[in-house]
């Protein structure tokens, strides 16, 4: 992004209507927590992004974007060579948007209109530019919501365990081991875990794990590797996992975004 449109992006100067965004990258980059006066559509087209806020995370795969409201702290990276895109939309539009941050899937169509706008420049869109800018946030309000986030739980005994999982996701410890460990019984860890995160103790791991896996594969780890150091209790478990959860293998999720 060119200084002149990051300028744009980052100001709560509601022209233009929205600032679009069309790049790529060879390798791994990183953003640490930030946060921006304009609402923000942030997507893949080739590759991994993962984004997440104080309570939450999303892994966010190709064809797939993450929403943030307006002034939402938040933090990003890549895994290795991506080609992302994304839109910065000014406060007052983001009214009829989702409220908190989401998983989208992005049609085509809005991923065309994007690239279609981040050539422009300058604040003020002719009448054609602005037939695309409403094309693209009526496409935000219309993409359905995909789950791939994993909202984080408030209770701090079990922001510790959340943590600990995150850090490492094969962590084989049952419940009543977690339980015992922050200082929680095992029946209130079960339901405060259900109560505020929307995903019993089991599921909630699981999708930890799986978030985690993708970013492996993402980073052209084998699969076997994944399996290995995520705990499961062998390849063809993780693979059956996978397919049950996703609709396909890893190695046929990933060729789908070449």
């Amino acid at each position: 992004m060119t200084d002149d449109r990051l300028r744009l992006a980052t100001s709560a100067d509601p022209d233009p209507l929205i600032v679009a965004i069309y790049d790529t990258q060879a390798e791994h980059r990183e953003l640490g927590m930030h946060s921006h006066p304009r609402g923000q559509i942030a997507g893949i087209r080739r590759g991994l992004l993962t984004m997440g806020t104080q309570t939450g995370s999303w892994v966010v795969p190709a064809d797939h974007a993450v929403w943030l409201p307006p002034n939402q702290p938040h933090f990003g990276y890549t895994h290795g060579a991506a080609e992302g895109w994304g839109c910065y939309i000014a406060e007052a539009a983001c009214v009829s948007l989702p409220a908190q941050p989401c998983t989208i899937r992005a049609s085509g169509l809005l991923r065309e209109a994007v690239a279609r706008a981040s050539a422009w420049t300058g604040t003020d869109l002719d009448a054609a530019q602005q037939r695309i800018a409403m094309v693209i946030l009526d496409e935000l309000r219309s993409a359905p919501v995909e789950p791939f986030s994993l909202p984080m739980p408030q209770d701090p005994r079990l922001q510790r365990i959340a943590r600990r999982l995150l850090d490492d996701p094969g962590d084989r410890r049952g419940m009543d081991e977690w339980a015992s460990w922050a200082g929680i019984s095992e029946r209130t860890l079960s339901r405060r875990f259900v109560a505020e995160t929307g995903y019993s103790y089991s599921t909630w791991r699981q999708r930890a794990r799986l978030m985690r896996a993708l970013e492996m594969l993402a980073e052209n780890t084998p699969v076997t590797t994944v399996a290995i150091d995520l705990g499961y209790d062998s390849v063809s478990a993780f693979i059956a996992l996978f397919r049950r959860t996703l609709g396909v293998t890893p190695s046929a999720y990933f060729a789908s975004s070449e």
